[in-house]
């Protein structure tokens, strides 16, 4: 006769661990490939309806121009938080944030000079909403138009935000839980911001819809130049930049990383995110050879602020904006602008659509009448967002084997073997231990050099 199990047996199993909510943002990616095929068909076979989804792309253009300032205060508050942290680990930290931004500036100029030579969205000759709207007004457009909040001038905010975020640090522990109160209320915007991606197919719909019905084939010819350059610049970037600064400092070759990264790569393709396979490259960065010290401290920093992919997107994408529109950007313009950039690109991971979101603000900063041109943008965001992530990611493992060899914290023999493949990585080492502790590789309170403590996440 079967018997129950005694309450012992069951204090042992302990209590069943919550069910993780799924994640469901490939459907999003799915829907916005569906919407941009769906609104250039609209456009190519009937041009006159294409062109009357105007309004759709331009509310939701008008959300993202809502969610911009919170979005910039929040991330500049925190980032400054974050850099003083990061420096107050010592020598990784400091070595980190200056190899940081000189590789983030580098990438923005890439992105203008590559911007300037190809001239994406020449020809398309866009207009400003209320240009091109002509005839008579809608009401019902109006009216639906007039429910979404104004936007918040940008530059202002982030002056504002550098202040707050520098008076903060000069309060010390003082100043913990205001910057805690503010993480919560950046976890609400960027919660917001989720929210409104999931009216990017509508947007992007009605965006390419009205572009393509406008200006044709002309529309996906530039579009797909668009996409073509900025793909070729991320590999080029990959191989030339990173695989030559990669091959001076460590004698290590591009290829051969690349190569022990792969099923990491596959992941980001898979994800468009190069979160999920953080853990790994924290694992497979101390399986090279790199020093848990130097692992802890460099791969979190850079998931924040060694975005070298995006800062390639950024600019190029604001070019593209400029170029469509006849309003072309002047060199004090984009100078200015990659400074802009430098700054709010700080935070622009972790959340879908904040790379989205920190572009309209470098555009509504400078020239706010390119902000109706980013309709275009929303509907071909999603085919770049795998090559940023990629491209993120193969940056922050260069910058994980480089600052280990500058501070003398890397095993050089164990980082040959573990790219040439003759000491394999262990794929088991992955798995969470009987008790349910996490894995090696993934985050502990030991390993995070601030105040959050966190297992296999970023902000």
């Amino acid at each position: 006769m079967a018997t129950l199990p005694s309450d012992n047996t069951v204090a042992e199993a302990g209590p069943t661990p919550p069910q993780r909510k799924k994640d469901r943002t490939h459907w999003l990616y799915i829907m916005v490939i569906i919407a941009v095929f769906a609104g250039a068909a609209i456009g190519l076979i009937a041009p006159e309806a294409g062109k009357a989804l105007e309004p759709l792309g331009k509310a939701f253009i008008a959300l993202i121009k809502m969610i911009i300032a919170p979005i910039i205060f929040c991330t500049i508050v925190l980032g400054v938080g974050s850099v003083a942290k990061a420096a107050t680990v010592g020598k990784v930290g400091g070595i980190a944030l200056i190899y940081f931004l000189i590789m983030a500036t580098f990438a923005l100029v890439i992105g203008l000079v590559v911007g300037n030579l190809i001239h994406p969205g020449e020809g398309l000759k866009l207009e400003p909403y209320e240009a091109a709207a002509g005839g008579e007004s809608n009401g019902t457009v109006d009216f639906l138009m007039s429910l979404i909040p104004g936007d918040i001038a940008v530059l202002p905010t982030l002056v504002l935000a550098l202040l707050v975020g520098f008076a903060l640090q000069s309060m010390g522990k003082a100043g913990e839980p205001v910057l805690t109160g503010i993480r919560h209320i950046q976890a609400v915007v960027f919660k917001l911001m989720m929210m409104i991606m999931w009216a990017a197919p509508v947007g992007a719909f009605g965006a390419i819809a009205a572009v393509v019905g406008k200006t044709g084939w002309a529309a996906i010819g530039a579009m797909a130049t668009l996409m073509g350059a900025f793909y070729l610049t991320c590999a080029l970037f990959i191989v030339i930049v990173l695989g030559s600064i990669l091959k001076i400092v460590t004698g290590l070759n591009i290829f051969l990383l690349l190569k022990y990264l792969a099923r990491e790569f596959l992941l980001i393709f898979s994800t468009s995110s190069s979160e999920s396979a953080l853990p790994r490259l924290i694992a497979k960065m101390e399986h090279a050879g790199v020093s848990k010290p130097v692992v802890g401290i460099t791969v979190p920093t850079g998931y924040s602020f060694n975005l070298d992919g995006t800062a390639i997107y950024l600019t190029m994408a604001s070019l593209f904006v400029s170029t469509a529109m006849g309003m072309p950007m002047s060199l004090g313009e984009q100078i200015s602008l990659l400074v802009f950039m430098i700054i709010a690109s700080k935070g622009a991971a972790g959340v879908s659509g904040a790379g989205l979101a920190t572009l309209a603000a470098g555009l509504q900063s400078h020239r706010p009448e390119l902000l109706d041109g980013m309709g275009v943008i929303v509907g071909i965001d999603k085919f770049m967002s795998e090559c940023r992530a990629l491209t993120n990611f193969t940056g922050n493992a260069v910058a994980t084997l480089l600052i280990g060899k500058w501070t003398h914290e890397i095993d050089m023999d164990q980082a040959r073997a573990a790219l040439n493949g003759s000491s394999p990585f262990d794929e088991l080492s992955l798995e969470p231990d009987a008790h349910g502790a996490p894995a090696p590789g993934a985050w502990d309170e030991s390993d995070e050099p601030d105040e959050k403590k966190r297992v296999g996440v970023t902000a």
